[in-house]
């Protein structure tokens, strides 16, 4: 990663865009991944693993549970030899820094660890709910020490059995239990008391799973085991939203590598919501490319499967013709920062109308001012708000630092599409 300056001005693009960008492997996947590795007897190797912030804690995670760990970040090459916790007798701590996935996936495997693991992350972290996961486990058969929030301290063994599980705030409390599944001894049964958000990331979970040779049936899963597996982590499609928005943003062309129609990222599916504002957008089997297509117009979406491009589609939306109403997304106020809040704030303080929803933000197009934008320490509210510096001048990002958190060098690549 470059060194970055306090802030960051971002220079406008004198002529459409006409760029194939590969982005960082999937910090969602990488982070599935490895604890389905860490948790295989034998030895995995992911190739094209994302090496930033969020993934490097579950690297320390998995660590601290008892898997080996062999990480070469220039070839993005991770050598995994797991470790069943459920034979480990030791008490842990895990340090999961600002990540909101490796606390939460980290949890379940450290409570089938007769074991004392203490999970703890920066105040950030520890501001964000984790209520539903750690009623889970005490209802499984853990001891369970915390208010709700981290720290928190678990200790196995889990017998497993039937649970509930609320799935508004995140599916990332499913998703943790899920993997740990395979190893309690009556295996688990999800039920949910509150509709699922982000379904895609729970459709990964369970792809990410039975590639190691684990099967969820659903929100079921039976006592077994995982094995040692070669895996290839996809790039980032969070990631990629930002480059897919610049091409309707600035015009002409980007195409995305590695990510083709057989994707396991419902994030993908933020190409269709620009296709809806007005942008071409074709797929092959290994890419996706978006084409400005003339004015972009205002739409009225649901994202709350793909809420990690809401703030993307912010940005974009300055450039439409007419009002967005995004929908289905009040939960990304528990994210990094109050997601919808932020901004909100944020475009008003560049002159745009833009009003929160009780589930979402109404957007109006308009011209930017010059602004600094503040960031909040949320690596989306960076990536997206640049964006607006790609068409009008004067647009400098505060803390572009806060980047590192899932793609270190995002910046630098966004410099090269110029």
């Amino acid at each position: 990663m470059a060194d970055l300056p306090d802030v960051l001005t971002v220079a406008p693009l004198s002529s459409p865009l006409d760029a194939t960008v590969r982005p960082p492997g999937s910090k969602s996947i990488t982070n599935r991944a490895l604890l389905c590795a860490a948790l295989t007897p034998g030895t995995s190797t992911l190739t094209g693993a994302l090496f930033a912030d969020d993934t490097r804690a579950m690297l320390g995670a998995v660590a601290a549970l008892g898997a080996t760990v062999d990480a070469d970040a220039e070839a993005a090459v991770i050598r995994v030899t797991g470790a069943d916790p459920r034979n480990g007798s030791s008490d842990a701590a895990v340090d999961a820094r600002q990540s909101g996935t490796t606390s939460r996936f980290i949890l379940p495997a450290a409570a089938l660890s007769p074991g004392r693991t203490v999970v703890d992350g920066t105040p950030q972290l520890r501001a964000r709910p984790f209520g539903p996961v750690l009623d889970a486990l005490r209802d499984l058969g853990a001891e369970v020490s915390t208010t709700g929030f981290l720290p928190a301290t678990v200790r196995g063994p889990l017998r497993g059995g039937r649970v509930e599980v609320s799935g508004h705030i995140s599916s990332q409390f499913l998703s943790g239990l899920l993997m740990a599944g395979p190893l309690m001894a009556e295996g688990l049964a999800v039920e949910l008391t509150s509709p699922l958000v982000s379904v895609p990331y729970v459709e990964m979970t369970r792809a990410v799973m039975a590639a190691f040779g684990a099967r969820a049936d659903g929100l079921t899963v039976a006592p077994g085991s995982y094995r040692p597996t070669d895996y290839a982590v996809e790039p980032d499609a969070s990631a990629a939203s930002y480059f897919l928005g610049a091409a309707a943003i600035a015009g002409g062309r980007v195409t995305v590598r590695g990510l083709g129609a057989g994707s396991l990222q419902g994030d993908v599916g933020f190409a269709d919501v620009l296709g809806r504002m007005g942008a071409t957008v074709t797929r092959s089997a290994d890419e996706l490319t978006v084409t400005a297509g003339g004015p972009l117009h205002g739409i009225d979406v649901d994202m709350a499967d793909i809420s990690d491009t809401a703030q993307t589609l912010a940005a974009v939306a300055v450039y439409a013709d007419s009002p967005t109403r995004v929908r289905g997304i009040g939960f990304i106020r528990g994210k990094e920062t109050d997601r919808v809040a932020a901004v909100v704030t944020e475009l008003r303080r560049a002159g745009i109308d833009a009003t929160e929803d009780e589930d979402g933000f109404t957007i109006h197009p308009g011209t930017p001012r010059p602004t600094r934008f503040a960031t909040y320490e949320d690596h989306r509210m960076a990536m997206s708000l640049s964006l607006l510096g790609l068409r009008s001048p004067g647009i400098e990002i505060a803390d572009p630092g806060c980047v590192a958190k899932t793609y270190p060098d995002f910046f630098t690549d966004l410099a090269r599409l110029s």
